[in-house]
């Protein structure tokens, strides 16, 4: 995959190609919901968003398709200066691991100018992975 081939079709057939289904096992054990999972290791998700570089506005894309690797994945390629605070809003809101919260806030959020807002309001939230968003940042 290059960056003239990378939209969201040919990004989720890699991750399907890339995922371990043996691995779903193993992360549903640590919490993490697997029902739209490839079963992909963050170190290939890491060598994948090197290959597509940073592309905001695919990250939204792939963010949108609801796939747990696409979302850490999509954490990995959006641009830190263009997140907005509607933004970080949105996604905590689809947070429904620690590993997908934590990712996303130390791969994006944290580099972002709203960071330090973001964790004074959301570390006191009713919502659990909000609360671990602010925490983590």
């Amino acid at each position: 995959m290059n960056q003239l081939t990378a939209n969201v079709k040919n990004i989720l057939d890699e991750l399907k190609q890339l995922g371990e289904p043996q691995f779903l096992p193993a992360m549903a054990n640590f919490g993490i919901n697997t029902k739209k999972a490839f079963g992909v290791r963050i170190p290939k998700l890491r060598k994948l968003a090197k290959v597509i570089g940073k592309d905001h506005n695919l990250a939204i894309e792939l963010w949108k398709s609801g796939f747990h690797e696409a979302r850490i994945l999509s954490s990995m390629i959006a641009d830190s200066e263009l997140v907005t605070e509607k933004q970080m809003d949105s996604w905590v809101k689809d947070f429904n691991s620690w590993d997908l919260c934590d990712q996303c806030c130390n791969n994006l959020f944290v580099f972002s100018r709203h960071a330090y807002k973001k964790a004074l309001e959301w570390h006191t939230a009713e919502e659990e992975f909000t609360k671990r968003a602010g925490f983590v940042l």
